[in-house]
């Protein structure tokens, strides 16, 4: 890249990154309440207004089940009615109770096909006043999800996309790209001891795979606690653990 180009395209970077911002102080974010990780996004958390995309670090059920406790502990941090689309009835609830999400803020809709997942997300993000709403999806097409996007800009509601694969060839799709402005990957990492014999305290793995006008970057994180927050593990303490940012802009 010649030097001219270079300096084209960090102009070009740094007025997205302006244009971001200023979008991201309208509808306000949702701050993690951990420096490290609120550092690398754009004003300071997940904004509010945008779709969010989740997945398993891999495509067997404890990562995604620990991918659907995450964003149900971010959801529970929202102010609001919830709504989580989806197709399979399969979750817990007492689970995501644990996590913060209680049992008369959401409103579960129920389809048969994914593309009635799309298009409830997109009704529920067109009526406002929403904390969050969540869809459970395998594909997440570049229109649908610019679909989801334009929705959640009108009304400054939170989307948040949870990849779910029922096998593991479907877990190629999630290198596709789409609107999403975050992108974040949950993996299961083994618990931390607590003083008490026996028990450990979740852990998760937790890497931003892409964010509009930032950095990718690591974090090994304790898993939501009752009120849905996140705390690196103790383990980063030293650095050796510790969350790390790509060289990559995302």
């Amino acid at each position: 890249m010649t030097v001219a180009r270079e300096r084209v395209m960090s102009d070009l970077r740094e007025r997205i990154a302006a244009l971001d911002s200023v979008s991201a102080r309208k509808a306000g974010c949702l701050s993690f309440g951990v420096p490290d990780i609120d550092a690398v996004l754009p004003g300071g958390g997940l904004a509010y207004g945008a779709l969010h995309e989740f997945a398993g670090g891999g495509p067997g059920t404890v990562d995604g089940a620990a991918t659907a406790l995450c964003v149900a502990g971010i959801a529970a941090r929202t102010k609001g009615p919830v709504i989580w689309c989806l197709t399979r009835p399969d979750l817990f609830f007492p689970a995501l109770a644990q996590v913060g999400l209680k049992a008369d803020r959401v409103i579960f809709v129920e389809s048969d096909k994914e593309e009635d997942v799309l298009a409830n997300m997109e009704e529920g993000l067109s009526f406002g006043g929403l904390g969050a709403v969540v869809g459970e999806l395998v594909r997440l097409p570049m229109v649908g999800s610019r679909r989801l996007q334009l929705a959640a800009e009108k009304t400054g509601t939170m989307a948040l996309a949870v990849r779910r694969w029922r096998r593991q060839t479907e877990a190629n799709d999630f290198g596709q790209p789409t609107a999403s402005t975050t992108r974040w990957r949950v993996s299961v990492m083994p618990s931390e001891d607590l003083p008490v014999p026996g028990v450990g305290r979740p852990q998760w793995f937790l890497e931003l795979m892409r964010v509009k006008a930032g950095e990718c970057a690591e974090f090994l994180v304790r898993a939501c606690d009752d009120k849905g927050r996140l705390d690196l593990s103790s383990g980063s303490a030293d650095g050796s653990d510790s969350s790390r940012r790509s060289r990559h802009s995302a």
